[in-house]
């Protein structure tokens, strides 16, 4: 891996990833502090994900055009500016304006990859998306730890400064590491090495260039029930455990960090051999029914260890399902599609990441707890059920 260009990709993809669970855990105690609501909570966490709506597509396309590396770049600079904002927040407001921002240049996740899929062969690729996987769940176990000493110590804007330096270094990572232009995998230097580019898509065309396909919807599909279900979780974890176990800022952090050790362990050793064994279908399947029983069960957890266990429970869940459908939506297009399949992926996400969170911080505040678990596991049961249909015969698939 040392001479692989997914080195300096993992580099750039942990740090970028760190700086995120720096401010992830902090923003609902954050915009507390401002007065905030749980619904407005949850309006904050959606007003990114709009921005990443109208930012996302278009960022795939024109990594698809002018290369991975310089939309890279300005989508991490963007992160950088946005996190600025949020450090020196004095306002509700400057707190929507730093997500704003960040959100309107949020394409790192995708433009990631993209070049991942550039750079693999196909069967390589659920591997290769792990570490992706591993970059969460790394980012997870360190950042919301270290957002919790920070945060008490010196205050809500230090961990989002420290995500502010931690995204500068991101963008000096990838000017430095990331090759330009990422080489082809040797099996298709030949053939794919000339192909053209396709013509740049609006949204609506390319929605319906790969919804109207059943193999490319199907992939889809199970990636926006994913996005969903984990959206809902993610977008009221910290109210609910505030809620149910009074804890702060710190706690909430020491519990994301437990899930990214769970979900990083399985990401960093036991995806390649999960997915070899089992196939990403069946693998995506298992951790749909995992988030099934993770989140549905949230309800019923009033002590430490029926928590954690669920949280266990969920983390695996989710640590194997992101990597099997994302190598499952890239082997169901062509090569010179899988950017603008991404960024239609990333649509759904920031879709799934306003229904969520809104959905959840509406629930939350109603004190509907029971109920926000169960529309997080909901979600999921509709990826299994997706996963046991029959695959559409006569689809062209990459090989």
């Amino acid at each position: 891996m040392l001479r692989s260009p997914l080195l300096p990709i993992f580099l750039t993809v942990f740090v970028d990833v760190l700086g995120l669970t720096l401010v992830l855990p902090l923003l609902p105690f954050y915009a507390e502090h401002f007065g905030a609501s749980e619904l407005v909570v949850g309006v904050l966490a959606a007003s990114y994900a709009v921005c990443q709506l109208v930012s996302g597509p278009i960022l795939g396309r024109i990594s698809d055009r002018v290369g991975r590396k310089p939309t890279l770049l300005a989508s991490q600079t963007g992160t950088f500016l946005g996190f600025l904002v949020l450090g020196s927040a004095s306002s509700l407001w400057m707190l929507f304006l730093g997500r704003i921002i960040d959100g309107l240049t949020a394409g790192n996740l995708t433009i990631a990859q993209a070049y991942i899929s550039d750079v693999t062969r196909p069967e390589e690729r659920t591997k290769a998306f792990g570490l992706i996987g591993i970059a969460f769940g790394s980012g997870f176990l360190l950042g919301p730890a270290i957002t919790g000493e920070l945060a008490s110590r010196f205050g809500y804007g230090a961990p989002a400064y420290g995500a502010a330096a931690l995204s500068l270094l991101s963008v000096l990572l990838t000017a430095t590491l990331l090759p330009a232009k990422p080489p082809l995998p040797a099996a298709q230097e030949g053939a794919a090495a000339g192909a053209a580019r396709p013509a740049s898509m609006r949204r609506g065309d390319a929605f319906r260039r790969y919804f109207d396909r059943p193999l490319p919807r199907r992939r889809l599909l199970e990636f926006f029930a994913f996005s969903l279900s984990f959206s809902t979780l993610i977008g009221g974890l910290a109210l609910f455990l505030e809620r149910r176990f009074a804890f702060g800022v710190k706690e909430t952090g020491y519990l994301y960090a437990f899930s990214g050790l769970i979900g990083g362990s399985i990401q960093g050793g036991l995806i390649g051999r999960l997915a070899k064994r089992y196939g990403e279908e069946r693998l995506a399947l298992l951790g749909f029914g995992a988030m099934v029983v993770g989140y549905g069960l949230l309800g019923v957890a009033y002590t430490l260890p029926v928590l954690l266990t669920l949280v266990g429970i969920a983390a695996f869940g989710a640590a194997v399902v992101r990597p099997a459908i994302t190598t499952l939506l890239t082997k169901s297009v062509g090569r010179d599609e899988q950017g603008a399949a991404l960024g239609v992926s990333q649509s759904l996400a920031s879709i799934s990441q306003i229904i969520g969170p809104i959905g959840a911080g509406w629930l939350i505040e109603h004190r509907a707890l029971a109920a926000y678990g169960l529309m997080a596991a909901s979600f999921a049961a509709v990826g299994v059920l997706l996963g046991l249909q029959k695959i559409p015969v006569g689809e062209p698939v990459e090989l």
